[in-house]
């Protein structure tokens, strides 16, 4: 491209466009340098309006490249507005027009700040007559409310057609919704009023009409160029229209297709790339055939066959399909790499290695960036550059409230909430940024010991003072801890259990309190906390909070935690500065009018780019179009048009996973439409070459040595090896004996879970205590009301659970039938018992080559029948073994107990015949207790001296066999006889080394 156009402004509106792949700020700056001539000053005579400051940022830089760093004056660069996802907030029009106009500011009122816009409405919202709901719904109902008003007052509507959009069969619910929004359309107003504000987008509007106003009474001297920018927003197009009608003004579209036929044209849609310029176009007054490409000296030309492949791709649906022709060329692929990744992380890295390989391109200065919405596979990508030492910023920027001191007044907030409880305790307490005044590393082993002595297992009473009453007395140090914490969180504790309190209040005693946890030995709370950009941007949140909580009625307490959350969602943290000078990650907002010598579209599925297309929650599609608001469709048609843009760049890379969490996904309805357009054009036009890089990322994290796991089989000498077990231990130590020598050589215990509920164990420890207990207040004949005395009993081992909703809720009840069925049952056995003995401990020593074994039990049951005979039984609340499991000796807990009695073994029970071994399954359900006898003579049992002489035998082969040094305790030598579950499993490596499904850990 060569020379420089004449400006038409004296006959028409001037529009050009900068076709897409080529780049955009070094084509604009290229042709603005052709535009003004003359002397280095005659630049700065010119004004170049820029959709975001980005985008100012990025024109500086070419020039300066341009220039070959010399310095230079600039044109005055303007941006028209910084861009999130759905809100357009203006900056630096309300200064004084170039070349005349009405002095700073226009005499606009000034806009209301967001946080206090929000609380404004939150107030409104809690006052809405018969609206029950807590702060924090009430804050996210008001966040959809000034997203309505943003979208009214961007598309310039008002609120008098609103009881009108509606069919008579539809009144009642429409009713119902008019009325809630009369809090925006009736009641706003007057609050806007005596703030003597205005909402941001109706500031936007006047001051983008006042620069309007201003040229048109008085044309600046100098050019005007606005480039980039499509003019979705109403106020925006008719400044554009103004500048394209100056003098010596034009304007610079992104990417417009001056190809398309007019049967192309006419059937735009909104979710069409070149909508929303048809749109500008036909408010300009000007047919897209007349815009020229902008004449930029110097910069080449963009790779014409890929735009036009693109285009017809995207070629809307009603034109019909791929026509005669439409064949492309082979050189539309050439630069372009499609690479489908099995998922998220698999991507992230071969992303990164994209990247990494542009840096040790032969080409010095080489740049690469990621385009993508997707915020989590950009912190993937940032986080698999980090093995290389490479640093690289998400410059779309990160949640604040997913920053560390965000996370921090999240976490401390919760913690006080909810009375302390386990999780959000430790969630706070071991945040980086706590310290509570101690060394970091201190305090973290502190907490550490905190957990384990008191929040594993059954919750604490609530509060500081029930974290005290269950800490161990010896534990001084962490009494300190607990008191430290106390001082700290005790004014917002007290705060938090208001009926009413300020915001304001609340607000500074949650700061109070975390800068106190904060802090360390050698710095503030607050030096920590508000550091960085992070904290910067923390402590302006919280400022901001701060002057605007006064709009906001006194709340309960409880409600300040999830308020907070609510109001952190919104601000978003964005890097002043790139870390990388050439590697970068944009978001779709970020990219656009950016460019870069390798883009990487990253996360091209459906619902993430483009993104889902979420339904409005006041109004229904038909009725968004009668009012005049825009459809979902239109942001979509606006990720076209970014798609459209980069997939134009001479070198493109495109990426996505085929599986997100486990679920499938569909491919972006763009690359299914250009798939389509090349299928059955010939191998050269395919865009899945045959490249490395998924099996390069697979190599990254390989071991260089693979070698198979082998079971653990540990041998430890003699002298280490138990001398004591259970009998229960003695099933275990046949099925896994690794859980054997875990537990009794290495000495390790399996740790509670943290805020532990009740579960089956604990349900039955308490079933076991309050049988135990009736039999032992109740051992001769039973009282006519025994049902009565065993429930009250009942109640008394529920008590330390009562507490507990769910577990009185859905333990009791069951209980209630175990109880009926047990006295039933012992009605009939008592005729025929001498007596009870319950929860009986025994032991019986076993002579082994290595020295005498202790072998202990404690019996549920042990009763003395008529005969003089003893009947042992075992309460089970969950499934008893089978009779082939004891038949074949995996289960000896009954006939090993049954040797223990027969030697007179157990406290109180003299020695006898065993001649019952019975399991009662006590499942409180239908029905509600079962009577399983473990011996019964026949194909499928034996009889009971059998199984007693077969445990005993096979107990005397296991002591010998591993009395020996060279027997090693394998981890599950019989995985069909393997225990279901085992605390040691991950010890053991087993999903490692095992190879069936019935291994893997189930």
């Amino acid at each position: 491209m060569s020379g420089a156009a004449p400006p038409k402004g004296a006959h028409g509106p001037a529009v050009y466009t900068i076709p897409a792949g080529v780049p955009f700020v070094d084509a604009l700056a290229a042709g603005l340098h052709a535009r003004v001539g003359g002397g280095p000053e005659a630049l700065a005579q010119a004004t170049v309006l820029l959709p975001t400051r980005r985008a100012c940022r990025a024109l500086r830089e070419a020039f300066l490249r341009q220039s070959g760093g010399r310095p230079l004056l600039l044109p005055r660069l303007t941006p028209l507005g910084d861009v999130d996802e759905d809100e357009l907030a203006l900056a630096g029009l309300g200064e004084p027009p170039p070349g005349g106009g009405t002095g700073g500011g226009f005499g606009v009122p000034p806009e209301i700040s967001g946080l206090r816009r929000h609380l404004l409405l939150t107030r409104l919202v809690l006052a809405f007559e018969g609206r029950r709901t807590t702060a924090d719904q009430a804050a996210r109902l008001a966040a959809e409310l000034a997203r309505l008003l943003d979208q009214v007052h961007t598309e310039g509507l008002g609120f008098d057609a609103l009881a009108e959009l509606v069919p008579e069969e539809f009144a009642d619910h429409w009713r119902i919704t008019l009325k809630f929004l009369r809090i925006i359309t009736e009641r706003w107003p007057a609050v806007l009023a005596e703030e003597g504000c205005v909402d941001p987008m109706v500031r936007r509007n006047l001051l983008l009409e006042a620069q309007a106003d201003a040229w048109r009474k008085a044309p600046p001297e100098g050019p005007v160029v606005a480039a980039g920018s499509t003019g979705s927003i109403p106020a925006t197009a008719d400044l554009l229209k103004v500048v394209a009608g100056l003098p010596g003004g034009c304007v610079v579209l992104p990417g417009l297709d001056r190809d398309a036929d007019d049967e192309t044209w006419q059937a735009l849609e909104p979710s069409h790339p070149q909508f929303g310029m048809a749109r500008l176009l036909e408010h300009l007054g000007i047919a897209h055939g007349d815009v020229e490409e902008w004449p930029s000296p110097g910069v080449p030309a963009a790779p014409a066959a890929r735009a036009a492949l693109v285009n017809a791709a995207l070629r809307p649906a009603a034109t019909g399909a791929r026509r005669p022709g439409d064949a492309p060329p082979e050189e539309a692929l050439a630069g372009v790499t499609r690479i489908d990744c099995p998922g998220p992380q698999e991507e992230a890295g071969v992303i990164a290695l994209v990247m990494r390989e542009t840096l040790d391109h032969a080409e010095e200065g080489r740049t690469a960036a990621l385009v993508t919405p997707d915020r989590a596979l950009a912190r993937r990508v940032a986080s698999e550059l980090g093995r290389w030492g490479i640093e690289v910023d998400d410059s779309a920027g990160r949640p604040l409230a997913q920053t560390a001191p965000g996370a921090f007044l999240r976490l401390t907030a919760r913690m006080a909430a909810e009375a302390f409880a386990p999780v959000p305790l430790l969630a706070a307490l071991k945040h980086p940024l706590a310290a509570g005044g101690q060394a970091p590393a201190a305090f973290r082993g502190q907490v550490r010991r905190l957990e384990i002595a008191v929040l594993r297992g059954p919750r604490p009473g609530p509060g500081v003072k029930g974290l005290r009453a269950a800490l161990p007395r010896r534990e001084k140090a962490l009494r300190r801890l607990l008191t430290a914490l106390d001082t700290a969180a005790r004014p917002l504790a007290r705060m938090l259990k208001r009926k009413k309190a300020p915001l304001r209040q609340l607000l500074r005693a949650h700061v109070d309190m975390a800068e106190a946890l904060a802090a360390t030995d050698a710095e503030t709370g607050a030096d920590r906390l508000w550091a960085g950009e992070a904290g910067e941007a923390a402590a302006g949140f919280v400022h901001e909070l701060d002057e605007a909580a006064g709009a906001l009625k006194p709340l309960p307490g409880a409600g300040y935690a999830a308020l907070l959350e609510t109001l952190m969602a919104g601000p978003v943290v964005r890097p002043r500065f790139g870390l990388h000078p050439r590697l970068h990650i944009w978001g779709l907002l970020e990219a656009r009018l950016q460019h870069a010598d390798v883009l990487i579209l990253g996360g091209l599925n459906e619902d993430t780019w483009p993104p889902e297309a979420h339904a409005n929650p006041w109004m229904s599609r038909p009725m968004l179009a009668q009012f005049g608001l825009p459809l979902p469709e239109r942001r979509v048609g606006l990720a076209a048009h970014d798609f459209a843009q980069a997939f134009s760049a001479p070198s493109v890379v495109l990426t996505r996973a085929e599986r997100v969490e486990g679920t499938p996904t569909v491919p972006s309805r763009w690359l299914l439409r250009l798939e389509n357009m090349l299928r059955g054009t010939g191998p050269e036009t395919e865009m899945r070459g045959d490249t490395p890089w998924l099996r390069w990322q697979g190599l990254l994290d390989a071991p260089r040595d693979i070698r198979p796991v082998s079971p653990p089989a540990p041998r430890p000498p003699l002298g280490a090896r138990p001398r004591r077990l259970s009998v229960t231990q003695v099933e275990t130590w046949m099925r896994d004996p690794y859980a054997i020598y875990a537990r009794h050589v290495l000495r390790l215990r399996a740790l509670e879970p943290i805020d532990a509920d009740p579960g089956a164990a604990d349900y039955g420890s308490i079933i076991h205590h309050a049988l135990d207990a009736f039999l032992k207040e109740n051992p001769g004949p039973l009282p006519g009301d025994a049902a009565g005395r065993l429930l009250e009993i009942g109640r008394r081992a529920f008590a330390p659970y009562r507490d507990r909703p769910g577990v009185w809720a859905f333990w009791w009840p069951r209980f209630e039938r175990i109880a009926g069925w047990f006295i039933d049952v012992e009605r009939a056995r008592r005729a025929d018992l001498k007596a009870s003995a319950s929860e009986a401990d025994g032991r019986l020593t076993i002579d082994g080559p290595a020295g005498p074994f202790v072998l202990t039990a404690k019996a549920d049951r042990i009763d003395t029948l008529a005969d003089g005979t003893l009947a042992i039984i075992d309460y089970k609340t969950g499934a008893p073994p089978s009779r082939r499991e004891v038949a074949a000796g995996f289960a000896p807990q009954l006939p090993l107990e049954a040797t223990i009695a027969q030697a007179g073994g157990f406290d109180g029970v003299p020695g006898a015949t065993v001649s019952a071994l019975d399991y009662w399954r006590l499942r409180g359900g239908e029905p509600a207790g079962e009577r399983v006898s473990a011996a019964r003579t026949g194909k499928d049992g034996k009889d009971v001296p059998t199984l007693i002489a077969e445990a005993l035998d096979g107990l005397g082969a296991l002591i010998a066999a591993f009395d020996r040094e060279d027997t090693p305790y394998e981890a599950r030598p019989r995985p069909d006889a393997a225990p279901r579950f085992s605390d040691y499993e991950h010890l053991a490596r087993i999903k490692e080394w095992s190879t069936s499904g019935e291994e893997d850990g189930r």
